[in-house]
């Protein structure tokens, strides 16, 4: 296996990715299929390399005493690369979002408008503790003819590194040029700093992480940023909601994997409904060691639970900690959630559809669910293959970013010597 060079020229490495690029729009969708195959391949033929380097992080995370979520965020398998190789199989299955005519009209003059979508150019992927991000965002973005500038966090260098140089090799044997997979290597925050200012040279910013990060990428760059969000997730369970259905969702919700920006933080619940069901909610929570910070009311109901406070509705726990609010009515969990939601993912459990409707209209958020889990904000659960992140803003893409979220459009016409 090749070692990776650890490049710290910033600005040379966006330079080479924009070269690429230029290379890489000239490519068929077929020979960029077969690129993502042959790096699927490979990853998954020299998972004991990546395994190895990434202990090395497991191992420094240890000695740091990260999180437990965090070291979950961290840590590699077989199963887990495997899985990433297979998403990269997935997004080869996929449409290619590049070329396409999305409108065409003939003027009067007879000047040929056509409105097609092509790639972004060079993509700056700014991120923390997961691995995966590096083969999910490259995947993404070499299919929708992108190059892309990687910079993953310190916490996760050996590993990040051992994937790309795995990617570089498997390149070796493609139409795309290695150039079109950047790393910066360094752990050197002012490598970071650089990539915020390089309009010239990176077309759009992609910050996936903590709050911090995303902050610091959105208040600071000059680049275009495509901002993802954070997940204080809520679940909203009204007076009409199913018990099964909503002590299964909120299960699934909190514990299939606490660690992920989609998972439940908060369960906003409907006095009269906990009054009657207080017993099975309480046993489940037991069942599922979920421990839980609420309001006054829920406390009156639920045993060993603690008062939360103003930072337990804004947290986003990451953990089997879940924050409980008890309402009256839907409007009054709109407005918690209005007030404490990172427009992320919201849900609602009830078997009256005017509440249902009310809910899903009013409220802000990329994504909502009725009778409904919030883990399946997901781009590979939603049939995208992958997903580059999650944005919760509203200008160019909301939601799971897929391969459509990676194009623009440029305008082309075709004329037989008119003039204005």
């Amino acid at each position: 296996m090749s070692v990776l060079k650890e490049q710290t020229n910033v600005e040379a490495q966006a330079i080479e990715a924009k070269k690429a690029a230029k290379k890489l729009g000239l490519l068929s969708t077929e020979e960029k299929n077969e690129a993502l195959h042959v790096i699927a391949d490979s990853l998954e033929q020299n998972f004991q390399y990546i395994l190895d380097e990434n202990e090395k992080d497991l191992q420094n995370g240890r000695e740091q005493g990260y999180e437990e979520a965090f070291m979950d965020r961290l840590a590699l398998s077989k199963a887990r690369i495997a899985d990433f190789a297979e998403g990269l199989r997935q997004v080869a299955v996929l449409e290619d979002p590049t070329g396409n005519t999305v409108s065409s009209w003939t003027l009067d003059n007879g000047l040929l408008v056509e409105k097609v979508t092509v790639p972004l150019g060079v993509i700056g992927m700014i991120y923390e503790a997961r691995p995966n991000v590096t083969v999910d965002a490259t995947g993404l973005a070499l299919k929708s003819g992108n190059a892309i500038v990687l910079k993953g966090g310190s916490s996760a260098l050996s590993s990040n590194k051992a994937i790309v140089s795995v990617m570089h090799d498997a390149l070796k044997a493609t139409k795309i040029p290695q150039e079109a997979v950047q790393f910066i290597a360094s752990t050197d925050r002012e490598a970071t700093k650089q990539l915020f200012t390089m309009k010239e040279h990176i077309d759009v910013l992609i910050p996936r992480g903590g709050g911090s990060l995303i902050n610091a990428v959105v208040n600071n760059a000059t680049v275009p940023v495509l901002e993802t969000g954070v997940g204080n997730c809520h679940l909203y369970i009204d007076v009409e909601a199913d018990v099964e259905k909503a002590l299964t969702i909120l299960v699934n919700a909190k514990t299939d994997r606490p660690a992920v920006c989609n998972a439940l933080e908060t369960a906003i619940i409907h006095k009269e409904w906990l009054e009657k069901n207080a017993e099975q909610l309480i046993q489940t929570l037991r069942d599922h060691t979920i421990t839980v910070h609420g309001d006054e009311t829920a406390l009156s109901f639920i045993p060993n639970a603690t008062l939360a406070n103003e930072e337990d509705w804004a947290n986003e726990y990451l953990s089997l900690d879940l924050a409980v609010k008890t309402v009256k009515n839907v409007e009054e969990a709109i407005d918690h959630i209005d007030q404490y939601g990172t427009k992320h993912s919201e849900a609602i459990v009830t078997e009256n559809k005017t509440t249902a409707k009310q809910f899903m209209s009013l409220v802000d958020a990329s994504a909502l669910y009725h009778n409904a889990s919030t883990r399946f904000t997901d781009g590979g659960a939603l049939g995208f293959g992958a997903e580059i992140g999650i944005s919760t803003q509203k200008l160019h893409a909301r939601g799971p970013m897929g391969l459509p979220a990676l194009t623009t459009v440029k305008f082309l016409m075709s004329g037989n010597g008119q003039v204005r």
